[in-house]
């Protein structure tokens, strides 16, 4: 990922939402003052998503060494580390419509499958404290585990179609009907065609590339920014999973949804 272009893409897009959302705050009364800062929000979600494509794991030394480090001259105005964590909240509304705009349409052959995200070790369960209203006991094929679930959609490009998060305990099938809203065609899941390795390649991706799982959040906000932007720096990842299908396979499926 090129950090000029996923700039590029993400101001283009803020440049047109913003003037929307502002406009609706405004009407609705919402609008409050907000305390500038001298990083631009464009800037500010660059950051979140970009720390996705380090090899660092922990934010705070990302940070601390790229940003105000080795990558300053690209953000001439870094703010202390401190000052940026407490800004983090107020980009949740426009990093959640980016993620939306980075969905892709589906050719009519979908791929659902969910993946577990693990807050904490299953001996702290009854310690941990960030997540405590929020995160619940699931059980995946790996066994229990404590923290939320990933429900993913993907087309037969592997590329992000639909995605939910939910507590751990909550059922794969439930959250369906939201995920495939407005979608047409035939959706699968990871048994089905056994193209289980496919949907698991991009379960894999999220969490040791990404960095989608990780046990060391502060606070419930940021955690959840973490993880928004690691699924937004999976949408720009040139070297996704194949699905493995072949090509008289894509014709016998897109048959099947005629």
């Amino acid at each position: 990922m090129n950090l000029i272009e996923l700039y590029c893409d993400v101001d283009d897009f803020l440049k047109i939402f913003l003037k929307s959302w502002n406009k609706q705050l405004i009407s609705s009364g919402e609008k409050r003052r907000i305390r500038n800062s001298r990083l631009s929000i464009s800037e500010i979600i660059t950051i979140l998503i970009f720390f996705h494509t380090s090899r660092i794991r922990d934010f705070k030394h990302y940070y601390l060494l790229q940003i105000c480090g080795e990558l300053r001259t690209y953000f001439p105005q870094a703010l202390s580390y401190s000052r940026f964590v407490a800004l983090i909240p107020t980009v949740v509304v426009p990093l959640c419509a980016y993620l939306q705009s980075r969905k892709q349409i589906t050719s009519g052959i979908s791929f659902v499958d969910s993946t577990s995200i693990t807050v904490c070790h299953s001996k702290r369960i009854y310690g941990h404290k960030v997540f405590k209203n929020f995160a619940k006991l699931g059980k995946s094929t790996k066994g229990w585990f404590y923290g939320f679930k990933l429900h993913l959609i993907c087309n037969h490009d592997v590329e992000l179609v639909s995605c939910k998060f939910t507590a751990g305990n909550v059922d794969d099938r439930k959250p369906l009907p939201d995920l495939t809203k407005n979608m047409y065609g035939r959706l699968f899941d990871k048994i089905m065609l056994h193209k289980r390795s496919m949907i698991e390649s991009i379960n894999n991706q999220l969490k040791n590339v990404f960095h989608l799982e990780h046990s060391r959040h502060r606070s419930p906000i940021n955690g959840f920014m973490n993880m928004l932007s690691a699924v937004i720096a999976y949408t720009h990842h040139a070297n996704k999973p194949s699905i493995g299908l072949s090509k008289k396979e894509v014709v016998m499926l897109t048959k099947l949804t005629a």
